[in-house]
């Protein structure tokens, strides 16, 4: 399997979404924003169709050449766009999602027409379609994973303030307002690399679930997010190695796979002994009082 070109690629790609999207997925699910990638996820697919348009139009080979640039794109205005509306208040933050939901996919299938194709073109975005990854989609996974990991952890103290309390770190002088949008666009970077691993429908599933799955062992923000990482790696790679074996929809089978980890640990976790009480109550903040231990 690993003499394969494209399984590399695809391996890389898939330990790299593992590693990312359980990161800006801790933060939406501590914000109750859980299905703010499948929104991002739709307002891809019309970034889609648009780079397929634009690619179509200039003459380039393979005409989708342009697709995952344009994915990226329509994401991100995306998620400024609901994060404005979010703040203006004037519509409340589920019927800003619909809107992306409804528009998105509409845009996306409006626009693949356009440009000449057919909705089959876009089956291998809406599932995903990791075996066909190429050089180019590697490397931009890459630089995408490099900057929401680098935005992710080195900004977590100031996140995780934001993401517990807003009114907290407005009240600490943080810049709420460009903290909202620096995890809304991560969020719709994170929907861009993990869009060619599980597909737009399927999105959110490998940026909550991992999480939601940490919440049920840990105490800590940190430990969280570090053990959603751990399970979005693996079931990244074991679902990826199934369908070399198996003939069976990676994206799918990856999603499967996480589910079932939550499901396995929903079920043993009332087994394990609990944790003993009276350690650090807060554990991802530095101690600023050292006392000295009697001896």
């Amino acid at each position: 399997m690993l003499a394969s070109p494209l399984m590399q690629r695809a391996l890389v790609v898939a330990v790299l979404v593992g590693i990312a999207a359980p990161v800006m997925g801790t933060y939406l699910v501590q914000r109750r924003l859980a299905l703010l990638g499948d929104g991002l996820g739709h307002m891809a697919l019309t970034g889609v169709a648009v780079g397929w348009l634009v690619g179509n139009a200039a003459n380039l080979t393979p005409h989708d050449a342009l697709a995952v640039p344009g994915a990226v794109v329509a994401a991100v205005i995306g998620s400024v766009i609901i994060e404005v509306v979010r703040a203006k208040g004037r519509t409340s933050g589920d019927v800003a999602l619909a809107l992306l939901f409804y528009g998105g996919i509409a845009g996306g299938v409006v626009l693949i027409g356009l440009a000449g194709g057919t909705t089959a073109n876009l089956t291998g975005y809406l599932f995903g379609s990791i075996s066909t990854v190429t050089t180019l989609d590697l490397w931009l996974t890459v630089v995408l994973a490099v900057v929401i990991l680098g935005v992710g952890l080195g900004l977590r103290p100031a996140l995780f303030s934001l993401s517990h309390d807003e009114e907290f770190a407005r009240a600490s002088g943080l810049p709420v307002r460009l903290l909202n949008i620096t995890v809304a666009v991560m969020a719709a970077l994170t929907v861009s690399v993990a869009m060619r691993v599980v597909g737009v429908l399927l999105v959110s599933a490998v940026m909550i679930v991992p999480v939601a799955t940490a919440q049920l062992l840990t105490r800590s923000f940190r430990m969280t997010m570090a053990l959603a990482m751990v399970i979005g790696v693996a079931v990244s790679v074991v679902g990826l190695s199934l369908t070399y074996t198996y003939p069976l929809s990676p994206g799918a089978t990856i999603v499967i796979l996480a589910i079932a980890t939550y499901a396995v640990v929903s079920v043993v976790r009332p087994l394990l002994p609990r944790a003993r009480r009276g350690g650090d109550p807060h554990p991802d903040v530095e101690d600023d009082v050292e006392l000295e231990v009697a001896r």
